[in-house]
């Protein structure tokens, strides 16, 4: 997400995973966050790489340069975003920093991990992705909230109604067994 945050602004990609049909929403949110006196904090540097394979040699980056991808949040990035955690009264955490199934390339996902594990805010993690990372380094039980419904999350917390829950209210919820 965050690359086609970067290349809404104009910064250089490389070949990174980008959503071009969503630079108007990106745009569009950072307009709203600066409008409302709000940072989106966005990587600073990146670990990248030629290809994407086990192996492959990274190299850490302010910029991503063309026929390079980015891959995983650099140390900075990781450090900037663990501060800003300890100091939240809140997380909401969706989506993994990089290609975390790649333990090469897994260092940013579990630093921001760590971080709202170790934070005193409420903590909700939200995504298949992010909750297998939370798993694999055994910060379960130090979530205060995990969901696989990372898309429903983003759905709810953007004010917009779930299917589930429309049914629910529209229909009645069936009562429950004696």
């Amino acid at each position: 997400m965050a690359y086609t945050f970067l290349r809404a602004k104009g910064e250089p990609t490389g070949d990174s995973l980008v959503e071009p049909e969503h630079r108007a929403d990106a745009l569009r949110v950072l307009d709203a966050a600066h409008a409302a006196g709000r940072r989106v904090l966005l990587p600073e540097d990146h670990v990248v790489v030629q290809r994407l394979k086990a192996g492959a040699p990274a190299r850490i980056v302010e910029q991503i340069p063309e026929g390079w991808i980015g891959v995983d949040i650099g140390p900075a990035t990781a450090r900037i975003y663990a501060e800003e955690a300890r100091r939240a009264a809140t997380l909401f955490w969706n989506g993994p920093m990089g290609v975390f199934e790649t333990d090469a390339f897994a260092r940013g996902t579990e630093a921001v991990a760590r971080a709202v594990a170790d934070s005193p805010a409420q903590s909700v993690v939200g995504g298949g992705d992010s909750l297998a990372a939370i798993h694999r380094l055994g910060l379960w039980e130090r979530i205060g909230h995990c969901s696989t419904g990372g898309g429903a999350a983003l759905e709810l917390v953007q004010g917009r109604t779930l299917p589930g829950i429309e049914a629910l209210e529209k229909h009645g919820a069936a009562e429950p067994p004696p």
